[in-house]
């Protein structure tokens, strides 16, 4: 065998073992490079995953505090409005709440007159009378009085409410009962009068207010607040609380 023969399967040998490393280089990298992929989608998804947690937080928070604020817009009371609710009206606040609005109703509910000879609360007395009481009912007359130097006329009806001793409201403003009569002139020291009607307890459903001690009253035509003292006590039961136009004389 010649020498030349001899080195063709050497090197035939070491070109099969290079091609062979080469391979098992390409191998590896393609190991190395897919397990970077995978390793920075790994990273990429874990990142995303993060993120999108963060933002979903974020979003839920957002949504909590608008909802919460949605919530303390639609229930002013719900964070100390309500307490301060309670406050003012467990301790006589319903005398600048409910006593406010109910003072308001009673204005409301006194008639209309701009006549230029209506007569003006400044000249004005009040008082109210015993109760007369028949067939289940009870009625007190209350009077008007001209104190004024000149006569006056009162139309229609006034407006009632009733107030516990500390000015508080009690109920709600009387209604109207029967006609609204003609106006009627007051002289100087004349009278005119209108009933409250109310019922006995158990006539009806509703039970019945606690004692006034108080009657607010607004004549016809003004918006200013007159008081009469009801010294016995003046109770309304059934929710039956009743004012009839004013009509000439004291009624008593």
């Amino acid at each position: 065998m010649s020498h030349r023969t001899l080195l063709r399967p050497v090197r035939t040998t070491a070109a099969l073992a290079l091609a062979a490393v080469a391979a098992f280089g390409l191998t590896a990298c393609d190991n190395s490079d897919g397990g970077a992929d995978a390793a920075g989608k790994s990273s990429s998804q874990a990142s995303d995953s993060s993120g999108g947690q963060a933002s979903s937080a974020d979003g839920q928070g957002s949504d909590d505090a608008k909802s919460g604020a949605s919530a303390n817009t639609g229930r002013p009371g719900s964070s100390g409005g309500s307490s301060g609710g309670s406050t003012d009206g467990s301790s006589g606040g319903s005398t600048g709440g409910s006593g406010a609005a109910t003072a308001r109703g009673a204005a409301a509910a006194a008639s209309q007159d701009n006549a230029s000879d209506r007569c003006e609360a400044d000249v004005l007395r009040l008082e109210l009378g015993q109760s007369d009481t028949g067939a289940g009912n009870i009625r007190y007359p209350l009077s008007f009085t001209n104190t004024g130097k000149k006569s006056c006329t009162l139309r229609g009806y006034p407006g009632i409410a009733l107030l516990a001793k500390d000015g508080s409201a009690i109920g709600h403003p009387a209604d109207r009962e029967g006609g609204a009569g003609s106006a009627v002139t007051l002289a100087p020291g004349g009278s005119a009068h209108t009933v409250l009607h109310t019922i006995n307890e158990g006539l009806k459903d509703g039970g019945c207010w606690k004692d006034a001690a108080l009657v607010q009253v607004y004549a016809p035509g003004s918006k200013i607040k007159m008081t009469a003292r009801a010294a016995d006590g003046l109770r309304v039961c059934g929710n039956e609380f009743l004012v009839s136009a004013l009509e000439s004389g004291s009624g008593s």
